[in-house]
C-alpha cells in the first residue's frame, strides 16, 4: 500500500534541474511544468556562462551555484542533496532544455504515489519512433546496444536507461549511495546499476521528446566515451555481483561490509 494512498497524506514534490547554459529554453521548460502539483524547483547552475542565473532568479527558482562546471554528475549529487534537505518526498529531475516534455510530470510521479516504483523513467522508445523524432541514428544505435547490454547484466527488460526525465522516492535516494558515483554523465547509468542491485522497483512511462539546436547533445567522441564507461561500469559491477572484489558503490548506505573499495 501507498505511503500516499490516504489522500490527506500529499508527498511534497521537488523539481531538480541540473543547468548547464541554460538560457535559452530555461524559461519555456519552467511554464511548461503543471505547477499544481510540484511545491518547489531547485536549480543547480553547474558554472554557466551564459544568462542561466539571470533567468532562474527572475523565475524565483531555489538556485545552487557551483563555481565552475564539475559536470552532470556532480550537478546531480547537489540536487538530490538539497532536495532532501527540503524534506522532498519525490523528486524529479527535468532537464531545463525543453528536450522532454514538462507537462508530463504527473504521469511520471504517479506510479511512485501509488506505491508501484521507488524510480520512474520517462521511455523516449515507448513514445514511438525515436529516429522519427529527430533521434541521430549513431545514438539511436549506440542506445539500443548499451540499453540490450544493460538488461542482459541487470536481469531486467526496461525499454531505455538513458533518458533524463526521472523521478525518485525518499527512501531510493536517502539509501543509493550516489555521493560514490562519477561526476560525468555515467552518473546516470551507475544510479540505476545501484537501484537494481539494492532492491529498488523501477517502472517506465512513455515520454516523446523534442531534438532541435538549442537542446543539449552530446558530440559523437563524447557519446563514445560514454559508451565505453558504462561498459567499464559493468564490469565492475560483474566483479561485484560474483564477489570477487566488493565495491561501496554499490552497497545500501545502511550496510556494513569488512573489506570494500
Amino acid at each position: 500500500m501507498s505511503f500516499f494512498a490516504d489522500q490527506s497524506t500529499k508527498p511534497k514534490v521537488i523539481v531538480v534541474m541540473p543547468a548547464y547554459n541554460a538560457a535559452k529554453t530555461l524559461k519555456i521548460t519552467y511554464e511548461a511544468i503543471p505547477h499544481k502539483v510540484v511545491d518547489q524547483i531547485i536549480l543547480v547552475d553547474d558554472g554557466s556562462t551564459d544568462k542561466t542565473l539571470d533567468i532562474a532568479r527572475q523565475l524565483q527558482l531555489t538556485v545552487f551555484v557551483h563555481t565552475r562546471n564539475f559536470g552532470y554528475g556532480a550537478n546531480q549529487k547537489t540536487c538530490y542533496a538539497e532536495a532532501l534537505k527540503e524534506e522532498a518526498d519525490i523528486v524529479v529531475m527535468l532537464h531545463p532544455d525543453y528536450q522532454y516534455d514538462p507537462s508530463l510530470l504527473p504521469e511520471i510521479i504517479a506510479p511512485i504515489k501509488a506505491g508501484d516504483a521507488d524510480i520512474v523513467l520517462g521511455s523516449r522508445f515507448l513514445a514511438g519512433n525515436t529516429l522519427e523524432q529527430g533521434m541521430p541514428w549513431w545514438k539511436f544505435i549506440g542506445n539500443r546496444f548499451l540499453t540490450g547490454l544493460e538488461n542482459w547484466t541487470l536481469g531486467l527488460k526496461l525499454a531505455e536507461y538513458h533518458t533524463g526525465y526521472r523521478a525518485y522516492s525518499r527512501r531510493a535516494l536517502e539509501q543509493i549511495p550516489f555521493s560514490l558515483n562519477s561526476d560525468n554523465f555515467v552518473f546516470d547509468q551507475e544510479i540505476l546499476v545501484q537501484a537494481t542491485h539494492l532492491g529498488f522497483r523501477i517502472k517506465e512511462v512513455p515520454v516523446p521528446t523534442k531534438y532541435f539546436p538549442a537542446a543539449s547533445s552530446a558530440s559523437f567522441a563524447d557519446s563514445v566515451i560514454y559508451g565505453l564507461s558504462i561498459l567499464f561500469l559493468l564490469g565492475r559491477f560483474l566483479l561485484h555481483k560474483i564477489s570477487l572484489v566488493e565495491f561501496r558503490q554499490f552497497q545500501s548506505l545502511h550496510s556494513r561490509y569488512r573489506r570494500v573499495y
